[in-house]
């Protein structure tokens, strides 16, 4: 496939350096998309109508291109000095076909460094600061697009047949429960607890006693107030705490999305925490996003979505829980389940966003819509890779070896 002059003005020696950049996203199967440069050079790659058209506003946003890659490109989409119009996860998926993710630019690399040394979770209040950052935004907030009413923010579980988000979502759950065998009676901690759904869901599934752990004191308020609604006080509770100072012991462990938040160098500290919650002879699941080998984690998703945030190691955590005496029991990819519940979040954040918009337009303004709806299209596509590099892992564990005492094989998770 060929580039094609599709009118404007003559190219200058900047624009045609340009266009060089941004023409590699094009490649075999890309679909047909235009580009046009601040000085109106138009190019269109293939034939028809574009599927999604990139357009620069400002000589700046090129300049920022050409020093910092394709990173830099989304942060002029967040500042609209570029418009992204047509399918913007079909972009991103053209993007991750010619493994434009992968370039690693000096600057940004640079940028990243600095981002850890400012943002580390290594101190509690900056940890505690960079959780309320995301998670503090209000049930209001995310209401509109996660599931009803459980509001999981976390990969559900798709398994054949399921048709909504609401039902992957009590998939995931349940399907959690079952992997410890979770029992009438049984007190069990839910490490990053969100707004108390999988609590909810083990008392009335299981009516089983749970305490939810979180940092992040909007969350923990809601979730309080929603327990009182219940009248649940005597049988769910959540904990304001990090995650590395959990009190007390448990039957059974859920960690359902904390690992990222433990930070670059706080893996360690974050898997002693759950180990030492977990009473001799308790199971529990580590669930979370993971590469398989260490990998850099991008600088967009950083600074503008989780500061702090890290995409951990599934070498890296495994090693830890063995060494706090976590016995790993049974390792499940998610991956696919991953990339159909963020298309689920993306196409309700978009087609929510008048409703989000009018909660505070000041707080929630134009960068704010470009910059979620870019972090959801984008990730969904990532765990959609034909390359995948970026997974969801649910790690099971025991407290010690469990010897015969666990079942030998998965038939009972997928029971009537």
């Amino acid at each position: 496939m060929r580039a094609q002059d599709g009118g404007g003005a003559a190219p200058t020696v900047a624009s045609t350096l340009l266009e060089r950049m941004v023409l590699r996203l094009a490649g075999n199967g890309t679909p047909t998309f235009g580009v046009r440069f601040a000085d109106g050079h138009v190019v269109t790659h293939g034939h028809g109508a574009p599927a999604f058209s990139i357009v620069f506003h400002s000589a700046r946003a090129e300049r920022r291109l050409v020093a910092m890659g394709f990173a830099s490109l989304l942060e002029s989409y967040f500042s609209g000095e570029v418009d992204i119009d047509g399918d913007l996860a079909l972009a991103f998926r053209a993007a991750l076909a010619q493994n434009l993710d992968l370039v690693e630019n000096p600057l940004i690399a640079l940028r990243n460094r600095r981002h850890e040394w400012r943002f580390s979770n290594a101190d509690r209040a900056q940890a505690k600061a960079n959780a309320r950052f995301h998670y503090g935004l209000g049930q209001a907030f995310y209401r509109p697009w996660l599931d009803a009413p459980s509001m999981m923010y976390t990969c559900g579980y798709w398994r054949e047949g399921t048709r909504t988000l609401e039902e992957a979502q009590r998939n995931k759950m349940e399907h959690v429960c079952r992997k410890v065998q979770l029992a009438p009676g049984e007190r069990f901690v839910d490490i990053g607890s969100g707004w108390g759904g999988l609590l909810f869901h083990a008392w009335e599934q299981h009516r089983a006693l749970g305490t939810g752990v979180n940092t992040t004191t909007e969350q923990v308020a809601e979730t309080r107030a929603e327990i009182a609604r219940r009248g649940l006080a005597a049988q769910i509770g959540v904990i304001e705490a990090d995650f590395r100072d959990i009190p007390g012991q448990y039957d059974k462990l859920f960690s359902i999305g904390t690992l990222e938040h433990a930070g670059r160098d706080q893996m360690d500290d974050v898997v002693r925490a759950h180990a030492q919650c977990l009473a001799p002879g308790g199971l529990g699941v580590i669930h979370f996003i993971g590469h398989v080998a260490r990998r850099e984690t991008m600088f967009y998703i950083r600074e503008y979505i989780f500061p702090g945030g890290w995409i951990p190691s599934l070498t890296e955590a495994l090693d830890a829980m063995e060494r706090h005496g976590l016995e790993v029991v049974d390792v499940e990819n998610l991956r696919r389940h991953y990339a159909l519940t963020l298309d689920c979040w993306a196409e309700r954040f978009d087609r929510s966003w008048p409703v989000i918009a009018a909660l505070d337009p000041a707080r929630f303004d134009e960068r704010v819509r470009r910059t979620w709806r870019t972090y959801l299209w984008s990730c969904a596509e990532l765990f959609r890779a034909a390359r995948p590099q970026i997974n969801l892992f649910q790690v099971t564990v025991s407290k010690g070896n469990l010897g015969t005492a666990y079942p030998m094989s998965r038939d009972f998770l997928y029971a009537p």
